[in-house]
């Protein structure tokens, strides 16, 4: 039985995952035991029956549809025989060390609920490793700017660069090594979202239940940002829209009280005043494709506020929770 079973969700990503795959096959399985499990979630573009073929020792699932990140995770999981899960995005490159250090850590300390490890993109600069759970006071651009500059030593203190593990309130879902138990323990992913946010929430329930977050910076992965998130205006503006429609659902799973009801109404006002303004600003350099994709996400935003108030939920459509 493999020690890690690393779970890859895939939609249309495959020149990326090809890559990814490649750096999985350099490492060595007589040091660490892993077995890769591929769910594609329904991408339909002919492609799958290729890399079955082409990579044999790895377990492809195709999902019933695009069913979402967290649901995909969930069913790579349930096929999972690891005592360790690593979820990874298929445009990352991972490496022998990074793994080895992960498994060591999460083995030696019980209460490591969540691993991940430093960052970095192509050009070889580190993602921000300063990431604190949305509240009222950190949600919004100005308050959360306010926040840091009030904490700014403290950040500078937790995070100082001497440090070779540090503990953000959160990690990135691009890469997530945990515990098979902690993982039982939370009750898996969240499939409330459909993209966006359901790392955070991850960690903000393995959190409660006294699992600290933890990146070592002793080993890193390149993650190639974009994925299947940027494949053209279309795709681009379901996700960017899922992005809006997640931190609403992050705020009805997390935040209690007034403070609740506070924080919609605020982003719901946000999110109307800045994408409209936007939207105009589309209408006026329509030939700008970057600017023209604010229209649709504009009209997007008033689609989902529309059946917020009328079923009276704040999910997503595409969630599989949303009934």
């Amino acid at each position: 039985m493999a020690e890690v079973s690393i779970i890859i969700v895939n939609f249309k990503s495959w020149k990326h995952l090809e890559n990814c795959l490649a750096s999985i096959e350099k490492i060595d399985q007589t040091i660490v035991s892993f077995e890769v499990i591929v769910v594609d979630n329904c991408s339909n573009d002919g492609v799958l029956p290729d890399f079955k073929k082409n990579y044999s020792s790895i377990q492809f699932i195709e999902n019933s549809g695009n069913n979402g990140f967290s649901n995909g995770c969930n069913l790579g999981a349930k096929n999972a025989n690891g005592t360790f899960f690593m979820f990874l995005n298929p445009d990352t490159i991972i490496n022998e060390n990074s793994i080895l250090l992960m498994l060591k850590l999460a083995k030696k300390n019980d209460d490591y609920g969540i691993v991940s490890c430093q960052t970095i993109n192509k050009k070889g600069k580190s993602e921000n490793q300063v990431r604190i759970f949305p509240k009222l006071m950190t949600l919004f651009g100005a308050f959360r700017a306010i926040y840091k500059l009030v904490n700014k030593s403290k950040i500078e203190s937790d995070f100082n660069s001497s440090k070779d593990i540090v503990f953000p309130d959160w990690v990135s879902g691009s890469l997530i090594f945990m515990n098979k138990k902690w993982f039982d323990k939370v009750k898996y992913w969240n499939e409330d979202y459909w993209m966006y946010f359901e790392d955070v929430d991850l960690c903000k329930r393995v959190s409660e239940k006294g699992g600290r977050i933890v990146i070592t910076r002793g080993a890193n992965i390149i993650h190639n940002h974009g994925g299947a998130s940027r494949i053209n205006v279309k795709t681009a503006v379901i996700t960017k829209s899922e992005v809006l429609i997640s931190k609403h659902v992050y705020v009805k799973n997390n935040f209690k009280g007034i403070g609740k009801y506070i924080s919609q109404i605020f982003l719901v006002f946000q999110n109307l005043v800045t994408y409209l303004l936007l939207a105009i600003i589309g209408l006026i350099f329509f030939f700008v494709p970057k600017l023209k994709l604010n229209i649709f996400l504009f009209k997007n935003l008033l689609s989902y506020y529309f059946r917020v108030v009328k079923k009276g939920s704040w999910l997503s459509m595409r969630s599989m929770n949303y009934n």
